[in-house]
């Protein structure tokens, strides 16, 4: 992965861990399951309008929103509204990294290099250390909010999977045209959970300091974290394997607990910091390796998949040859015969017996053809 790629990765993890808190701010106002389709709403209406489709099959537009739009935010959503803390929120939900890399193992055939997966699993470690002191710390999750954000990283996954399957040729255009999933699933469900009250309440008192806060934590989410993270990430995934991008979402907990508690006060502890530094070990022992993919992809000619070894290709080559040699001596035989002094009867010029050269009163037929009793040095004259 290039140093350049590397470093669009980890911009995408900062704006996706500054998120956190804008969510946070939006969530003091709005409804959790009406903020899902508000957010996208916004991108998705000038879409349909301005925005070519991104020239791909429906259904990896379908599953990219249906994965990343849906699943991910209404399970996110759904857990911090019911007392997820944000910075343990943006580490839970980095579980799509390893869920990513699973079911890209197991749909998609990626193979992982040693290097990845001890990557990946220092990285998991980091994750687990932070978990289990911030639960000690904040006297334990609930566990309804917990397994409600896993359930979130498991849509974020799916999303990832369909964003490398789809190959998008532009794909900020996939990353628009997801925004058009989410609006209307996600406006049914806040209806029938949330009611018309609950969101007419929180559209009505728009012009408080809450309100305000929450506009400017949803500008945030739509235009920094959904327009420029999920367009830098949609690019990445096309670019490279899913198992080589998805550990970089393990540092957005890092960016996530530390915004968390710059913005909103939520405590940061040296041990959390020490747990954090492994992640982002983690994450660049596995992404500076080569990956299993590319090393298949570097093989030299005859030892990949389907390709012959380089003996049966020099045995294919010298059958060739020996073929050619023998339809150019035909060739010369029957020029022999056609030449005046071969009459039947007639002595036969004499020729040396070594290959390519003529006999000494064979020079005195200059339409005669050299001896090619060796068919494969007689094929190898034919490619010099």
């Amino acid at each position: 992965m290039p140093t350049r790629d590397r470093l669009l990765a980890c911009l995408v993890a900062v704006t996706w861990g500054l998120n956190f808190p804008a969510i946070h701010l939006s969530l003091e106002q709005f409804p959790p399951f009406f903020l899902v389709a508000l957010r996208f709403a916004l991108i998705a209406v000038p879409t349909v309008f301005l925005v070519r489709p991104p020239g791909v099959p429906w259904r990896w537009v379908l599953g990219y929103g249906a994965g990343f739009g849906v699943l991910q935010f209404l399970f996110l959503y759904a857990a911090m509204a019911a007392g997820m803390p944000t910075g343990l929120a943006s580490l839970v939900l980095q579980s799509s990294a390893p869920f990513t890399v699973l079911l890209a193992a197991v749909l998609l055939r990626e193979r992982l290099t040693g290097r990845q997966a001890l990557g990946v699993a220092l990285a998991v470690a980091g994750l687990a250390g932070i978990a289990l002191h911030r639960a000690d710390v904040d006297g334990g999750a609930l566990l309804l909010p917990v397994l409600l954000t896993l359930c979130g990283g498991l849509g974020w996954a799916l999303g990832n999977l369909c964003t490398r399957q789809a190959h998008a040729p532009r794909p900020f255009a996939l990353t628009l045209w997801m925004s058009v999933v989410p609006p209307v699933p996600m406006l049914v469900v806040s209806l029938a959970v949330e009611g018309p009250t609950a969101i007419g309440g929180s559209l009505r008192t728009l012009g408080t300091t809450t309100g305000l806060l929450a506009l400017v934590g949803l500008a945030f989410t739509v235009l920094v974290a959904t327009l420029l993270g999920s367009g830098i990430w949609a690019t990445l995934m096309s670019r490279h394997p899913s198992s080589t991008v998805a550990p970089f979402s393990m540092l957005v907990p890092v960016v996530g607990t530390g915004s968390a508690w710059l913005l909103l006060g939520e405590p940061t502890t040296g041990t959390e910091l020490a747990w954090g530094a492994l992640v982002v070990g983690g994450v660049l022992l596995g992404s500076t390796g080569r990956s299993a993919v590319a090393a298949q992809r570097r093989q030299p000619p005859g030892h990949g998949p389907g390709q012959e070894a380089p003996d049966d290709r020099g045995q294919h080559a010298d059958h060739d040859h020996e073929a050619a040699a023998h339809r150019l001596h035909a060739q010369r035989l029957e020029g022999e015969e056609r030449q005046p002094g071969h009459e039947h009867g007639q002595a036969e010029p004499e020729q040396d017996d070594e290959p390519g050269r003529l006999g000494g009163t064979g020079l005195a037929h200059p339409h005669s053809l050299p001896r090619l009793d060796r068919g494969v040095d007689a094929g190898k004259a034919l490619h010099p």
